[in-house]
């Protein structure tokens, strides 16, 4: 079915409206060419920043070239959705409070992976009920999508220095998603860039992983370190975790455009299971079987019970000195997990030298 220029342009004002009654915060149509990004893409793998992730080099360029990622794409519709939890323990509390465990703020709710492909499918339903069948294919963190390029194409905001996408009025505290479509949809128009000489995001990281303005070195990442690394965590990083356990927020939280931060248009992301407001050794006393049946539907769950206890046992080195921190590390120091023993052997060696200071 060919649809004239009208009935296209008619089409997507429908889908921008769809996409909100739907539960998305905001939605924006982009074209698919990326050259510059594809540019930036590759320098940045040649320079090593993705570290392990090596699913970022597997698709390589390709992931600048949404039609060779679903044949026949000719538009991006990109949506967001806010997910600030309103009802969280205050996020600067948390890291302060050396006892307690910080988990990034996106974290603490519903994994928003199903809930967003959900909706992105029930808009694909809704085209096709208007105009017939149609080639398309939705992602949510599912495929090589370039998500904030094409989202910063599609009108929903700019990428910052600390290279998040931030919206003059929403700040950067949402998750996107794409539908590719094969429909040669009129495109949004960017909005301006508005960071100027603010740079409060690069001083704020703890581990000094933005590198430059819009340089991020993902191997020095705490969420990279905490969510995507699977194996040990450098000893030299590890002191500047703090009490982070899954993820981080600090470039965000020291943004001033996030003082614009929308209230999600619902309570699906909302803490759960009491993660904003545990502390380190509660988390850390879950078993295999509690770590499972607590975390089912959340996000925090695709890591694994290992590397749970791994990331909670750099925060319990970084905690103050107590016999309740030391007894909960012995319990852990005969493992079955190597990667759990090496991390559990760093921290107590941390609270002995604490306590013995002028020891070897």
């Amino acid at each position: 079915m060919e649809l004239s220029a009208a009935h296209l342009e008619t089409l997507a004002a429908e889908i921008r409206q769809l996409a909100l009654d739907l539960g998305f915060d905001a939605a924006g149509i982009a074209a698919i060419e990326l050259p510059d990004d594809e540019e930036r893409l590759a320098a940045w793998l040649d320079a090593g920043y993705a570290g392990d992730m090596h699913f970022m080099a597997r698709f390589g360029r390709r992931r600048a070239r949404p039609a060779e990622i679903k044949p026949g794409t000719l538009r991006v519709i990109s949506v967001r959705s806010d997910y600030w939890p309103t009802q969280a323990r205050d996020a600067d509390e948390t890291l302060a409070d050396s006892e307690s465990a910080y988990v990034s703020r996106y974290a603490l709710g519903r994994d928003y992976h199903r809930l967003m492909r959900n909706r992105l499918q029930a808009l694909a339903d809704a085209i096709t009920e208007r105009i017939g069948p149609f080639g398309h294919r939705v992602f949510v963190d599912s495929g090589p999508v370039m998500e904030k390029p094409l989202a910063r194409n599609a009108g929903l905001g700019w990428i910052g220095k600390h290279t998040n996408l931030i919206h003059p009025k929403a700040g950067s505290f949402f998750f996107l998603g794409e539908l590719f479509v094969a429909l040669p949809l009129p495109t949004d128009r960017r909005t301006g860039e508005h960071c100027g000489s603010c740079s409060a995001c690069i001083p704020a990281c703890p581990t000094g992983a933005i590198v430059a303005p819009y340089q991020l070195d993902a191997r020095r990442c705490i969420s990279y370190l905490t969510i995507e690394l699977e194996g040990s965590i450098p000893e030299d990083l590890r002191p500047a975790i703090g009490n982070r356990i899954y993820g981080c927020d600090d470039c965000q939280l020291a943004c001033p455009w996030n003082k614009f931060a929308r209230l999600p248009s619902s309570d699906v992301f909302e803490p759960r299971n009491g993660l904003d407001s545990s502390s380190l050794l509660e988390l850390f006393a879950w078993t295999a079987q509690e770590f499972d049946e607590r975390l089912r539907g959340s996000a925090i769950r695709r890591i694994g019970h290992d590397r749970w206890l791994r990331n909670i046992a750099v925060a319990l080195g970084n905690a103050p000195s107590s016999e309740a921190v030391t007894a909960a590390l012995l319990k852990q120091k005969d493992h079955p997990s190597a990667l759990v023993r090496e991390h559990v052997q760093w921290a107590l060696e941390r609270h002995q030298t604490s306590i013995n200071p002028g020891r070897d």
